[in-house]
């Protein structure tokens, strides 16, 4: 087998571990960070609204949802 198939073969296998690998613990590190930091629920708008003293609507509710999905 001539010497660049060889390197080519050896280029392609370490680039697809490295694929691999990289995919895995960045999968890993995301779900890490989604346990940690679970994305904001209407039940956690309710909470901060009762913090700061204010009985929310369910139209406020949505406002606030509303606006924040469209940051995402």
């Amino acid at each position: 087998m001539p010497e660049v198939l060889k390197t080519l073969l050896w280029l392609l296998l370490g680039m697809a571990i490295g694929g691999g690998l990289g995919w895995y613990f960045t999968r890993k590190a995301i779900q890490k960070q989604l346990k940690e930091n679970p994305p904001v629920n209407e039940k956690m708008i309710r909470a901060m609204f009762m913090q700061m003293g204010r009985k929310p609507s369910e139209a406020q509710i949505k406002a606030v949802m509303k606006s924040m999905n469209q940051y995402q």
